[in-house]
């Protein structure tokens, strides 16, 4: 029983480590549209003022920049690249968070 039940655990290890590394070519991608639409909703809910959305801005185009060097170097973005692009996009996503929440709103 026991043996069972380590065999099941493995093959569920295995198929969800296989699941993550077949994600993982689109995970920049979906990551921008995902803050995107965090920036979209914000605009129209009235959380995000006039300047603070166009602060934002400025940060998604920047990483859409860096991500398109990435990948015209050649051989596609690096794991270097990668993780470069991901802390970009971690900072961006703290400050549409602070900017959300700090308790400044367009007026109605």
């Amino acid at each position: 029983m026991r043996k069972i039940a380590s065999l099941f655990i493995a093959a569920v290890f295995v198929l969800g480590v296989s699941a993550v590394a077949m994600a993982g070519p689109r995970g920049i991608n979906h990551r921008e549209y995902r803050e995107q639409q965090r920036i979209n909703q914000g605009i129209r809910s009235g959380e995000l003022t006039r300047r603070e959305s166009v602060r934002l801005e400025e940060g998604m185009a920047k990483i859409r920049t860096d991500e398109r060097f990435a990948r015209m170097s050649g051989g596609g973005i690096s794991p270097r690249e990668r993780a470069r692009l991901e802390r970009e996009l971690n900072r961006e996503s703290r400050a549409i968070y602070r900017q959300k929440h700090d308790g400044q709103d367009r007026l109605p």
